[in-house]
């Protein structure tokens, strides 16, 4: 299940830069990408009794008191000196000596690459950019024009090595993973993924319109980008020769089970001409979707129609096969002025992704001044598929697949429009521990207990860091939802447990994005166990273990400058995810939840997320504050 618990972004205390990105230099300054890697420190491995200490706290909210008596017993006879723990933690630091960072290769493995359900829903997040106002394929056209124009005008600054070195509270990042999301393709295996990436020789996209694939050079003969009048002229040759709307959906085929698309990738790359079709579209720099239409609906229902065409497509009927979702990025745009994009998770999190696209948002307002040469341009190649019957039938299965998932997501964008993070700053309160209490809060008057619950915490800090998880159901979190609604409490006793939950998770998140959280840390000592072919510590064989990783509320904050939300699938059956924004004065909100589970609704834990956050400012307004 570790697939899809890292598909978050938190972007702790980042600030981002206005308008567009600005190169660092005009020209390019070879080696800093590397010299910049070369300064940061490496991710460290924690203390072993202070993971065991931090497990147990975790487990306190959402475990049984008997259960956890005996998981009590079960970690103190893993820490004890001379142990399992012991040992597994020397080998774990004896890896942290010999590698760049001793966790990515195992994470990227572990959580993606192993992973063998579906990307589409339950691990490739969607984004849903501010409705345009083109309402016309022209329109549609003009736009994903600007849209690749400003991707590729980032992509200069990360090929000349300009791309300005981002900050977390004075500290450099990481930059690898934006030289990991272009040019680059997940590819399927029996049991096993890959990634690809071509980023040296990359010269063209991918556009697929109609379910039909193009390989779109865009680059001139002297290696300038196309200009936007020429990218049109291209868009328009493509549109005009793809009018057909009878072919196959090839690309649906990417949306199936990983193991039965693995063995579909084996026998439809068997015919050179659909193989050379796939590599055409795994080199490419990226793809763009031209969608058809959608079906209409009203205005407050419209950014949730727009989550699930940027999640799946809509189904077999409408856009799901106008995709290859092991691309890395895949930018959407539908005739009715709806854009946005989905991703692969396995180069990269949220924020360099929603780096781009703040640039990319940007760039596309710009007014165009580039005159564009008056030469003639190449037909864009189509991309030929040789369809068997064979090819025919795992279509047809990947049809019926992806339809099934598409009647079992439920998913509501919102924007929670009483306040933004205005409100929780002007009360000296981090606005993302303020909102994960609201979650809590809301979750706990459905459900009437405490769960597991997700969110991801960056670990750019350092070389090549992913994310850790910030575990926001607490004690202290606990403590504040049982008494929020309890009439014999009074309101500054509430505030005040308030107060020490948004404290706790701060700290938490401190921790955290320092390297000293539980879940990596933890899940090492599991893989050291396996490389040194020990038997497996009970620890994680214990039921507390297994749901302190049933996440029932994965979560991520994904800051950024344009209007935007991202949204993806639960990660357990019965869960839900929250995806938010938080503006000066709103937060964007995406929830989903499975329709095959009765005890959730994306509708009713929206609707209690607003009901949360209101009756939250309600207590800060009515209440004096304690004194502590």
């Amino acid at each position: 299940m570790w697939g899809i618990l890292s598909r978050t972004m938190v972007k702790v205390g980042m600030v981002k830069p206005c308008g567009l990105v600005r190169p660092v230099s005009a020209t390019r300054i070879a080696g800093r990408y590397l010299a910049h890697q070369e300064g940061l420190p490496s991710l460290p491995v924690p203390p072993l009794q202070q993971t065991c200490e931090h497990y147990l706290a975790v487990l306190e909210p959402i475990v049984e008191t008997e259960k956890l008596g005996h998981t009590k017993e079960l970690v103190k006879e893993f820490q004890k000196p001379g142990g399992l723990g012991e040992r597994l933690q020397k080998g774990l630091e004896r890896r942290a000596r010999k590698t760049e960072n001793w966790l990515s290769d195992w994470w990227v493995q572990t959580a993606y690459l192993d992973y063998r359900l579906p990307v589409v829903v339950h691990s490739s997040p969607g984004l849903v950019l501010p409705r345009m106002e083109f309402r016309d394929e022209q329109g549609q056209m003009r736009f994903a024009a600007k849209m690749i124009s400003g991707v590729l005008d980032f992509k200069a600054m990360i090929d000349n090595e300009t791309l300005p070195v981002e900050y977390l509270g004075g500290n450099p990042l990481c930059m690898n993973q934006y030289y990991q999301v272009l040019s680059s393709c997940r590819i399927p295996g029996l049991k096993r993924d890959s990634v690809v990436n071509h980023a040296k020789s990359s010269r063209h996209i991918t556009v697929v319109h109609n379910l039909q694939f193009f390989a779109l050079d865009v680059y001139n003969s002297d290696g300038t980008p196309l200009t936007v009048d020429q990218l049109y002229v291209q868009l328009e040759k493509i549109w005009n020769s793809s009018l057909q709307t009878n072919e196959e959906p090839i690309g649906i085929l990417t949306s199936q089970h990983r193991n039965t698309w693995g063995k579909a990738y084996i026998n439809l790359i068997k015919d050179e001409t659909n193989k050379d079709s796939v590599r055409a579209i795994q080199k490419s720099i990226f793809t763009v979707c031209l969608d058809a239409p959608m079906p209409r609906v009203s205005d407050e229902m419209y950014r949730s129609r727009t989550a699930i065409q940027m999640l799946h497509g809509g189904g077999s009927r409408w856009n799901s096969g106008n995709r290859w979702f092991d691309k890395t990025l895949q930018f959407i745009i539908g005739e009715d002025g709806t854009c946005g994009m989905i991703y692969e998770h396995a180069p990269a999190e949220g924020p360099p992704i929603v780096a781009l696209i703040d640039h990319v948002v940007e760039y596309t307002r710009k007014s165009e001044m580039v005159q564009s040469p008056m030469v003639p341009l190449p037909m864009p190649k189509k991309l030929h598929f040789n369809i068997t019957p064979e090819i025919k039938k795992d279509i047809e299965k990947a049809k019926q697949n992806m339809n099934m998932m598409v009647q079992d997501l439920d998913v509501r964008v919102i924007v929670f429009d009483h306040f933004g993070k205005n409100i929780p700053k002007a009360h000296k309160m981090s606005p993302d521990a303020f909102i994960q209490m609201g979650l809590q809060l809301a979750y706990y008057r459905i459900h009437q207990q405490c769960c597991s619950t997700y969110e991801s915490a960056s670990l750019r800090m350092f070389k090549l860091g992913r994310t850790d998880t910030i575990r926001s159901a607490s004690v202290d979190s606990a403590n504040f939802v049982k008494a929020f609604d309890d009439p014999s409490k009074k309101n500054t006793e509430k505030l005040a447990l308030m107060e020490n939950a948004v404290k706790a998770h701060r700290s938490y998140t401190d921790m955290a994005i320092r390297g000293q959280a539980i879940d990596r840390h933890l899940l090492g000592l599991k893989l050291q166990a396996i490389e040194d072919q020990v038997s497996m510590p009970e620890i994680f064989m214990d039921t507390s273990h297994a749901v302190a990783l049933h996440y029932k509320i994965s979560t991520s904050q994904v800051p950024s400058k344009t209007d935007c939300v991202m949204c993806f699938g639960p990660v357990v059956p019965d869960g839900y995810a929250v995806c938010y924004n938080p503006m000066g004065n709103h937060i964007n909100f995406a929830v989903s939840a499975f329709n095959s589970c009765e005890e959730t609704s994306a509708a009713h834990m929206a609707q209690a997320i607003e009901e949360a956050l209101v009756d939250m400012k309600t207590l800060l307004e009515q209440a004096p504050k304690a004194k502590l």
